[in-house]
């Protein structure tokens, strides 16, 4: 059994750590200082093909595997955790629910543009009275014939300043305590 990095993997790797080093090193202390979002150095994760890495190629990503996607957050965070936690969450908390959970036109509306980069998802769970206990959450659903009615709040968002897209949690069935809660 072989238990090495793939060729692929590795590229990915290197990659991802001459992406740090060119795009991030320079400004990460700015970054820090002045609380703000890498948009140029995102872009370029864009243009990498960072923002799906897990994705199949068919709906918008790059096709690897997950190892794959944790060495690039690897090398990422080396250099800038604030960076890598914007292309975590797009990458494992919005566009991985949706490749497993999410029907066809779903993935055509939400998942390709998300892990082609066109679009940057963001991850709603955490609550300002229940943290991120998802059984105590306070955001409910409603059914209203077609729609769902959402009704709560968030915080602690990440990306969620710079999302086109939001994946929220919210409890519909309260009756069915944690099986009672749907992602929108």
């Amino acid at each position: 059994m072989e238990f090495g990095l793939t060729d692929i993997q590795k590229m990915t790797r290197e990659a991802a750590r001459q992406f740090a080093q060119q795009e991030l090193a320079e400004i990460v202390e700015e970054l820090d200082r002045e609380h703000r979002f890498a948009e140029s150095a995102v872009q370029k994760a864009v243009e990498l093909g960072f923002m799906g890495v897990a994705v199949p190629e068919e709906w918008g990503g790059s096709g690897l595997d997950v190892i794959s996607y944790a060495l690039m957050i690897e090398e990422v965070s080396k250099v800038d955790a604030g960076t890598a936690v914007v292309l975590s969450v797009n990458n494992s908390l919005v566009c991985d629910p949706l490749v497993k959970y999410a029907t066809d036109a779903q993935k055509e509306e939400f998942l390709r543009p998300l892990a082609s980069g066109q679009k940057l998802g963001c991850y709603c769970l955490s609550e300002p009275t229940t943290g991120s206990d998802a059984a105590n959450q306070k955001t409910t659903a409603e059914q209203d014939g077609d729609t769902w009615i959402l009704n709560g709040s968030k915080n602690f968002i990440t990306n969620g300043k710079e999302a086109d897209t939001a994946i929220v949690f919210a409890m519909s069935d309260k009756s069915l305590g944690v099986r009672g809660i749907t992602a929108f």
